[in-house]
């Protein structure tokens, strides 16, 4: 399939093959359960420990405070219910933004209906979140901070380190969803004072079905997931040993190379976004201009709906989304776009296009081509 040009990083990556390495002695060899006492399974413990080790360090944390999961819904859901449930005595009220991943907003209307109440944010229409509107939301039963590090759908990064000052002078646990963030730029738990952030492998060249929550030393918090003693108490279940060797690695690979692998996404995003606006008329470019990550582009073509260009393009052999890969096939129009001020028309016409470290210039040049002659006979059919 590498004949194909791939422009949709935000969704899904590949596992790269360091990251498979690290994984295959867990499914051939070093199979055991991480709990069993025997040799096989001091062996897979070793390995959770050194998984545990590459992921602490690569966003400034200690091993215990590495809890790992399912993927990133699933950390999201935890942060949220887990401090909600742990802290009800303290309060009811938990602030998010618009513009969050569904994990977050769908955690939160299930929340509402256990009796919580949730302020979401407003952007601007940029995609960002004011710290001043966060410092307004605060009330005495605040429990819960949660905003994103970065968007999915527009890249736009938010003033993480600020909404984390923010909520620690008040005393209130901080969460972010960092999913976006992670091997695009730097991830510090100790800079953004975040109590607690979600990861999920998959999104920078680990494997699915794996991730983890960061949860600061001291923070109270109920499990998600009850039974064994797996993850210090807090997350039952038989880890699964490949998957987080696999996650281990991958953190390690993306937070090695992150100046440079930014800078080269950049060139590269910025190749296609100039290359766009000369080519199609009235292009729009949404999200920050410059405060978003190196390798997303979001545009809105007018004239052009954006499924019918997704078709063209995959017959073309390029790969790209009109948003979130969690609502792909969804009739609702994108809750992001509508936050930052588009219509519905704009939304029907918007496109995602996000480039990761394989990709070319030549595949660049070529992703230009298709989307001008496709947006072209797509306006053609429109004003026939």
């Amino acid at each position: 399939m590498r004949n194909r040009i791939y422009l949709d990083h935000a969704a899904t990556t590949a596992i790269s093959p360091e990251v498979l390495e690290a994984m295959m002695p867990c499914l051939t060899e070093s199979y055991g359960n991480a709990s069993g006492v025997y040799a096989t399974g001091r062996e897979a413990h070793r390995i959770l420990d050194r998984a545990r080790k590459q992921a602490a360090e690569a966003i400034g944390a200690t091993p215990p405070e590495i809890c790992f999961t399912s993927g990133g819904s699933e950390s999201d859901s935890w942060a949220l219910i887990g401090i909600a449930a742990a802290n009800r005595g303290k309060g009811n009220h938990i602030i998010t933004s618009a513009i969050e991943h569904h994990a977050i907003l769908r955690t939160c209307e299930w929340l509402e209906k256990q009796g919580f109440e949730v302020t979401r944010l407003p952007a601007d229409e940029e995609g960002r979140i004011r710290p001043a509107d966060l410092e307004q939301a605060i009330r005495p039963g605040t429990i819960l901070i949660s905003i994103m590090a970065a968007n999915n759908e527009i890249g736009t990064i938010q003033q993480t380190a600020e909404f984390g000052k923010i909520a620690r002078e008040h005393g209130i646990p901080f969460h972010t969803d960092a999913v976006q963030a992670m091997g695009a730029m730097p991830v510090d738990v100790n800079a953004w004072q975040a109590d607690l952030l979600s990861l999920s492998a998959h999104k920078f060249h680990g494997p699915k079905g794996t991730g983890l929550l960061y949860i600061r030393k001291g923070t109270r918090i109920d499990p998600l997931i009850h039974g064994g003693a797996q993850e210090r108490g807090l997350r039952a279940g038989t880890e699964n040993v490949a998957g987080i060797a696999g996650m281990g690695k991958a953190m390690e690979i993306a937070a090695a190379g992150i100046p440079e692998r930014a800078a080269r996404e950049t060139a590269l995003r910025e190749r296609l976004k100039a290359g766009l606006q000369a080519a199609v008329s009235g292009i729009r470019i949404n999200g920050h201009p410059t405060n978003r990550l190196a390798g997303n582009l979001h545009v809105t073509i007018p004239g052009v709906d954006g499924e019918a260009m997704l078709l063209r393009l995959d017959l073309a052999g390029i790969a790209a989304s009109s948003g979130s890969a969690c609502t792909s096939g969804s009739t609702e129009p994108s809750h992001v776009l509508e936050a930052i001020g588009l219509t519905d028309e704009e939304i029907k016409s918007s496109l995602r296009l996000t480039i990761g470290e394989e990709n070319t210039e030549a595949e660049i040049d070529e992703t230009i081509r298709k989307i001008t002659e496709i947006a072209a006979d797509l306006r053609s059919m429109r004003d026939f």
